[in-house]
Order: structure tokens, then sequence, then C-alpha cells
């Protein structure tokens, strides 16, 4: 697979923040770092390509405010610049249970958009990469690494206080191929995957005072 540098990528972000500024391109840095931290621990795992895969997953941001849309659109930034086999991963980061009305988010896309996405990752047979990404995007909020859990009630939170989502089957099971990604991850490298990442447990729970 051919990979852009890093430098390259990162000049992307500065310029999708330009267009579109948001906690989406630091929260895409911190993905990338936890990435290539727990592909150190996999030998059949690429630290370069983990931690390139985790900074562009939410590319489509670029184009502007979206929901759904952004995995599409960073599908087709990616395309546009030579590296389809990389852009799966602006798509595929979305579904870990391949079900598109899992999401909680809308579809802010045509039909023929959602129709190409939903046949995508039907046809899609995810590997280690995806996986991984689907991972630590659940963790990362847009500053901090938290439990799995803390992220899902945010999101919940976030779009319930507007627009009223119901909590559906489908996104149940999201939730719970989340945790069955995540301890995927950790039997593969023989301890919590949260052990790795810096704050865990305050950033979920806050500090205790002492005094």
């Amino acid at each position: 697979m051919k990979l852009p540098e890093i430098k390259l990528v990162e000049n992307w972000l500065k310029e999708g923040y330009n267009r579109n500024p948001g906690p989406w391109v630091n929260h895409s840095k911190l993905v990338a770092n936890a990435a290539q931290i727990i592909a150190s621990r996999i030998e059949d795992l690429n630290e370069k390509k983990a931690y390139i895969m985790g900074l562009i997953h939410d590319m489509g941001r670029f184009a502007g405010i979206a929901h759904e849309r952004h995995t599409i659109d960073g599908y087709n930034f990616l395309k546009e610049r030579g590296y389809e086999k990389l852009a799966r991963i602006c798509i595929t980061h979305c579904f870990p249970n391949k079900n598109i009305n899992a999401n909680i988010g809308f579809w802010d896309c045509s039909d023929g958009e959602l129709e190409f996405v939903k046949k995508f990752i039907d046809n899609c047979e995810y590997n280690d990469y995806d996986r991984l990404i689907q991972l630590c995007d659940c963790f990362t909020m847009e500053n901090k690494y938290v439990l799995i859990e803390k992220r899902l009630i945010d999101v919940v939170l976030r779009y319930n206080l507007k627009n009223q989502v119901p909590l559906s089957i489908p996104l149940l099971q999201k939730w719970q191929r989340y945790l069955e990604i995540k301890e995927y991850f950790s039997n593969m490298i023989g301890e919590s995957i949260y052990n790795l990442l810096p704050n865990v447990i305050e950033n979920t729970f806050g500090t205790i005072n002492s005094d």
C-alpha cells in the first residue's frame, strides 16, 4: 500500500483546519498516536502505517461541517490524490459492525453515495488496521483518551440533547462490537490497551483530591 509522507498529511490537516476549524484535527492526531502505540506491540502491524491511517481517518471533515457524509468525502479526498487503498479507512472507521443504520448521526449525502458506502462496507474484508482505527477512534475524545463507555455516553448525550436520537438495536450492537475489538487487541498484546494510554483513568473519572 502506497503511503503519503507524514509531513504531507500534516499539511492536509492544517489546510483542513483552516477550511473547517474544530476539534477533529486534534482528535485525529490523538487517534494516530494511540494507533501507533498499540501497533508497536503487535508484530504484524506497521507503526507508521497505523499512525498515518489514524491521521487521515476523519479527513472528510476537510470538506466542511458534515455528519456521516464525512466518510465518503474523506474517501474521495484520498482517492483523488492517488491513495485509493488507504482511503478505505475513511469509511471503515465508522462501521465496526458493518451496519450503516447503527450510526447515531444522519446521512447528509445523496442516495447514490449512501448506496456506495453500503456496498463498500458489505464487500470490504476488515483487517487489523481497520479494527485498530475503529478502536482508537472510539476511546479518543477531542483532547484526551477515556474509557470507551465514557466516549459512547458523551456521543449519545451530544446527539440526544439536540435531536432526540433513540438507542436502537443496531447502535447497541455497534457498541458491543467496540468492546469486542478492545478485548481482541488486549488479548493480542497480553494486557489491557488502556495500560498503554496516558491518563485514561484520570480523564474518565477526574482527579480525586486526597486532602
